[in-house]
């Protein structure tokens, strides 16, 4: 059993304890999520199974869509709707001040997260030390954030709003920054991740399906095929007669390789024997070198 699951993680929900969840009900030890969602926060979840967590460096996680409510009004210290309130205002903002300040944090820029936050400083995550009565120092990150589209407004001075952004952007983050461009106290009120790299929303089951698909005998659908999300990567398709060097893991001769002679030094590229994937290798000088060799099931030993 190896691949990827597409998990539709439910709120308030770890995504350690949908991992334990999973190992749990297939029986499958080497489990493994691919990119941590808050445990208020809703949506896609990319699970690991099996050899499939050997591919975890490839896979693209800088492209992450959410849907995102604003709430104005409140800021909190953990700058969602969990927190304890900071300040407070009635300046509500319209959807014009509010779609102009969105524009303002477009590109690459700073941000600093909540202390409650799973970023760790000498091993140990903020939200942890902050709990513990620790003075945490949040230092400043860049991101990248794409998109802000506002989808309407809602109940209670809250702003929908669509958001496509890159790998360590925090949500709750924006909309307190939000707040803070518009003069009016702000936070995170709902969060839902309707895509993690090449996972989406609508491709995702519940923990529900998920078990009935184990009792039903029909957990391979459920599977996504190891090189699924990674056809983002250079395809080499060897030929028959290296059959044996793949087997062995042995370096295999660019010369005999043509799409693998137009890669970069230390590019690395699917490797795919008789059509079926067998791991990422990578160009050091005239050979490709095996990075993981991932037989397909039926050739394991």
């Amino acid at each position: 059993m190896n691949g990827f699951l597409n998990i539709l993680k439910p709120p308030g929900m770890t995504s350690a304890a949908v991992v334990g969840t999973v190992r749990r009900m297939t029986g499958e030890k080497r489990v493994g999520h691919a990119g941590t969602l808050d445990p208020e926060a809703a949506g896609v979840l990319p699970i690991m199974v099996g050899r499939a967590a050997r591919l975890f460096d490839y896979l693209v996680d800088k492209q992450k869509t959410y849907v995102a409510e604003c709430a104005f009004g409140a800021s909190t210290d953990t700058q969602d709707a969990t927190g304890r309130v900071l300040a407070t205002g009635t300046a509500y903002p319209t959807l014009d001040q509010v779609e102009e300040a969105a524009r303002s944090m477009l590109g690459d820029v700073w941000q600093r997260p909540s202390a409650y936050s799973a970023i760790k400083q000498g091993g140990k995550p903020l939200y942890q030390r902050a709990r513990d009565g620790e003075t945490v120092e949040v230092p400043l990150r860049q991101v990248h954030i794409e998109r802000i589209a506002l989808m309407g407004e809602m109940p209670r001075h809250g702003v929908l709003m669509t958001i496509d952004c890159g790998k360590g952007t925090y949500i709750r983050s924006i909309c307190n920054d939000l707040g803070e461009k518009v003069g009016c106290p702000a936070h995170m009120r709902f969060l839902l991740r309707t895509r993690s790299g090449a996972f989406t929303i609508e491709d995702a089951c519940t923990l529900e399906e998920l078990e009935a698909h184990i009792r039903a005998g029909t957990l391979a659908d459920c599977l996504t095929a190891m090189d699924a999300p990674l056809r983002h990567l250079p395809r080499t398709d060897v030929p028959h007669w290296l059959e044996k060097q793949v087997r062995n893991g042995a370096h295999l001769p660019l010369a005999k390789l043509r799409a693998a002679e137009e890669l970069a030094p230390g590019e690395v590229t699917r490797v795919y024997l008789d059509g079926r994937f067998w791991g990422m290798a990578a160009r050091e000088e005239n050979e490709l070198v095996w990075r993981a060799l991932i037989p397909p099931d039926a050739d394991e030993a």
